[in-house]
Formats: C-alpha cells, structure tokens, sequence
C-alpha cells in the first residue's frame, strides 16, 4: 500500500490502514515522547493521544513535506501540551544558571552510548529537557520555540543554554567526562 493510499483509507477510519500507520510509526513517535517526559508510562499514554490525533486529522494532511514529519510534529505538540499542563516550562527559571564549559560536551557525548546520553538528558528538568530536544533535536529555532511554549526568546535561548549546563554537570556527577 503506498503511503498515499494509507492516507486515504486513515482519513475514511479504515482500521486496518490506521494499524498499518500505527505499527509504522509508533516505536519513533515513543521516542519522541519519551525524550520529552522520561516516564514510559506517561509516554505512552501521549504516545496514545497522540494518535488520537494523527488519525482525526489525517485528512489535513496536504502533503507539504513528510508525513513523518507532520506526525512528529503532533507528538511533539501532544508532550508540549502535556507539560503545559504541568505548568513545568515557566518553573524551570527558578535553578540557578549554570555556566557551560566549552569544548567538553562535545567530545563526551560523542563518546556515549545513546541509551546512557538519553538517561542523563531524562535528569534534566522538565522546562530543560524540552527546550534541549526541541532545539538540539528536533531542530526548532529559539523563534518558533518560544511560539510554542509561550515564552521570549531570550528565555529559550537562556533555557538552551542552562539546560547544556546542567546537563554538562550531570555528565560530570556520572563520571563520564
């Protein structure tokens, strides 16, 4: 079945293409919502919404770009929503700025497994965490970041740079730099 063609059928509620679009992209889109909560219970549950989402608007979709990239668009709004809720991406501005140590990040987490980078990404704050995926991940500007969560650009920016640094110290406390 080609990808137009699954479009098509999820947009009628066919659910044997909306499994097919499921089992497709299901294991990326926990991902994208695990990076954004560290909890796999809570990242299933968006990752569940998610979906709820992807097959209402599936219909939407125009084709403009991938449509990997519009359903990891969703999931990305799906956790952002969810830590809206939380009320986490204005509370973060209460720790302490740390200061980044320039040219060690880089080499340390070239040399990390993905699994232990993303479990010390998991120790970040909630705020942290997500401005670090969106940027550093995802690829969102400090612009469009601060459109989605509500903020300045300055604090997407100074929120970039303090989750770098603690993520910095946390690489130290774990002894891998």
């Amino acid at each position: 079945m080609t990808e137009e063609e699954l479009i098509r059928r999820c947009s009628r509620n066919d659910r044997t293409a909306q499994q097919k679009l499921y089992e497709k992209y299901a294991p990326k889109m926990y991902g994208v919502c695990f990076r954004y909560v560290c909890h796999r219970e809570i990242a299933q549950d968006l990752l569940h919404d998610g979906f709820i989402t992807v097959f209402s608007k599936i219909g939407d979709f125009r084709g403009e770009g991938s449509l990997e990239g519009w359903i990891r668009r969703i999931f990305v709004n799906t956790a952002l929503g969810y830590l809206r809720k939380k009320n986490v991406l204005q509370g973060s501005e209460q720790i302490d700025a740390l200061r980044q140590v320039e040219g060690t990040e880089a080499s340390a987490v070239e040399r990390m497994e993905t699994a232990e980078l993303l479990r010390c990404i998991g120790k970040l704050p909630d705020g942290y965490r997500a401005v670090l995926n969106l940027f550093a991940v995802e690829g969102y500007s400090h612009r469009e970041i601060a459109e989605m969560l509500g903020v300045s650009e300055g604090t997407s920016r100074s929120q970039y740079l303090r989750a770098k640094g603690c993520l910095l110290k946390i690489l130290k406390e774990e002894e891998v730099i």
